[in-house]
């Protein structure tokens, strides 16, 4: 499962290289030149990072910024601002717009999709490739592999997602609500009672390991993923 970064800068030759850099991190990248498109793509494909220009026309990447923070269904997309300011009243006007990160131009590559990968991994673990360990199983995100003991379990894609992100977010109780926003995606609809499904199938495919007690119901809440 790629992240999808949205690239809101209007300089054509900076948002190519940002587009190429992040694809070829092995990210998916979303463009937009300006406050308006940017928010047509967050709407059609919701980003899970934006790259924020702060120089845009029209509106300033501050006030965009400012705007996602206000809006229940934006406000917990992570932000990285880019702009050629470099003063500390500069980067603390940034970051108190909403930003999570600040990196000022001219910036290498390298950088930047370090910057990347730490705002992800703050935000978004289970969209990383790196190994997860959790309640004794190992997931491996990159081979779509999960084990017990040694042993191979065969999960299905949702089931696979739905592991990671219990195994990427352990102790925590989620509604139904907030599994479907973070697992499908808040562009797909379906019923909250879908989630029971394919907590009933993971649970399931981890029984034969003993491992489907980890997949604990919170009565009137939702679920959890308790290694304890």
């Amino acid at each position: 499962m790629k992240a999808k970064v949205l690239i809101v800068e209007d300089e054509p030759a900076i948002q190519e290289l940002l587009a190429f850099n992040v694809m070829q991190a092995g990210f998916l990248a979303l463009r937009a030149d300006d406050g308006e498109s940017a928010w047509q793509q967050i709407r059609a494909a919701r980003p899970d990072l934006i790259l924020l220009d702060w120089m845009l026309p029209n509106t300033s990447g501050i006030v965009l910024a400012k705007q996602l923070r206000a809006d229940a269904a934006t406000k917990d997309i992570p932000i990285i601002m880019l702009t050629a300011r470099g003063e500390e009243r500069d980067k603390i006007q940034g970051l108190e717009s909403g930003a999570d990160d600040y990196i000022t131009k001219p910036f290498s590559p390298r950088e930047l999709m370090a910057r990347i990968r730490a705002v992800l991994r703050r935000h978004a673990p289970q969209l990383q490739d790196e190994t997860v360990d959790a309640g004794g199983l190992q997931l491996l995100p990159a081979a779509h592999r999960v084990s017990a003991h040694g042993q191979n379990i065969e999960l299905g894609p949702t089931e696979f997602r739905l592991l990671h992100f219990f195994m990427s977010h352990t102790e925590r109780v989620y509604s139904r609500a907030q599994l479907l926003d973070q697992v499908w995606g808040t562009q797909v609809f379906v019923e909250e009672r879908t989630v029971d499904v394919h907590i009933r199938r993971l649970r399931a495919a981890l029984e034969p390991l003993d491992k489907d007690g980890l997949i604990q119901t919170v009565r009137g809440s939702g679920y959890r993923f308790s290694a304890n």
